[in-house]
């Protein structure tokens, strides 16, 4: 019978690949250049299936933080998704205020994920926190208050950040070095070789 340890890869590439995509296609819509369908079709796949798995593997690899990120912007998305969806079939309407609410509570838990997103690296917290203000500010848009390229514009930064970090750790992998520095704040964030190395 095999002892041999079995290593998991670093599911951190898939998991910010699909948000970050998938989060800039959606505000690529919110500026007005698509229409809403792709964003939201990708959101069940791409921006949601890929990031619960992405949670499963880092949950097997001991990473709360990692599971609960991706698991929770995972099912965020597929749930965003499957609501469009059933109001396009007229089964319900969704509401301003019922949506800003929803912005508000992911806001709130983006707010205490980034502070735990300070234990890992600046990228990371730069993620998080433009997560945070870009969910306040779909808030402020379902209530009517601020216009949706504002949160849109803002989107594509936390988009950009979020493929930044996924091309970083891919290529960490790779490379066994960050080519694409993502400013690590402990040696916790580090892949086990590479803390191994500089240790």
């Amino acid at each position: 019978m095999s002892t041999d340890k079995v290593v998991w890869g670093n599911p951190g590439a898939l998991g910010l690949a699909g948000f970050g995509f998938n989060t800039l296609l959606l505000q690529i819509h919110n500026i007005g250049l698509i229409d809403v369908t792709m964003p939201i079709m990708w959101g069940f796949v791409w921006g949601g299936a890929a990031q619960v798995i992405a949670g499963i593997v880092d949950a097997r690899r001991g990473d709360t933080f990692g599971f609960t990120a991706f698991t929770s912007y995972g099912l965020f998305w597929i749930g965003l998704a499957f609501a469009f969806l059933l109001q396009w079939l007229g089964i319900i309407t969704l509401d301003g205020p019922g949506l800003a609410w929803t912005m508000i509570a992911w806001s709130i838990f983006t707010g205490y994920m980034t502070t735990g997103a300070c234990k890992i690296s600046r990228v990371h917290v730069t993620i998080f926190a433009s997560l945070t203000i870009l969910f306040a500010l779909l808030a402020g848009h379902f209530y009517g208050i601020i216009p949706v390229k504002v949160a849109g514009i803002e989107g594509i930064f936390v988009a950009g950040s979020a493929i930044y970090g996924s091309a970083a750790v891919v290529t960490n992998a790779q490379f066994k070095r960050w080519v694409f520095p993502i400013g690590l704040l402990t040696s916790v964030a580090k892949e086990p070789d590479q803390a191994a190395k500089e240790s």
